[in-house]
């Protein structure tokens, strides 16, 4: 686990679920992802049954970071906002913070401007949940992975050997 990875509990991913269910129902979207950029899908809110949402997010993250070598070679640092437009569905893509992709799957229902406009409003709303958890990271009240599973393994390990 690399230094700068987060621990999300159950109680963001319930407000980041709601927000991005907001913005779907605004926006009129099929589906939204939230990938970090190592491409680990973080939640999905729509319809996502027919896809499949962990080669997606893996492919998300590629896109992003070889978009921003394409930043890099123009003179830019990075790109904050991606789109692929096809015949039927398409796909905006923009960063929330420094370290998740918001991906928004949409057809012809709805307009780039309307899903841009609400995609924009949503990154501004999770990159506040995201500044909480590091704030609460760096300042020790968050748990790390180790410490919860060593917990969670030395109660189990308790539990087994009380009979």
């Amino acid at each position: 686990m690399n230094d700068d990875s987060l621990i999300i509990y159950e109680e963001e991913i319930e407000k980041i679920d709601s927000i991005m269910a907001r913005m779907l129902k605004g926006a009129e979207a099929k589906c939204a992802l939230l990938v970090d950029k190592d491409g680990h899908l973080i939640t999905r809110q729509g319809f996502t049954h027919s896809l499949d949402t962990t080669a997606l997010a893996a492919l998300l993250a590629g896109s992003f970071a070889s978009t921003k070598e394409i930043a890099r070679l123009v003179g830019e640092s990075e790109f904050s906002v991606l789109f692929h437009q096809g015949k039927k569905d398409h796909i905006h893509m923009s960063l929330v913070g420094d370290r998740s992709i918001l991906a928004v799957i949409f057809d012809d229902r709805t307009t780039i401007g309307m899903v841009r406009l609400y995609a924009k409003e949503t990154a501004l709303e999770l990159g506040k949940i995201f500044a909480s958890l590091v704030a609460r990271s760096q300042a020790g009240g968050g748990a790390t992975l180790s410490d919860e599973f060593a917990a969670t393994a030395g109660d189990k390990l308790d539990d087994i050997f009380q009979d």
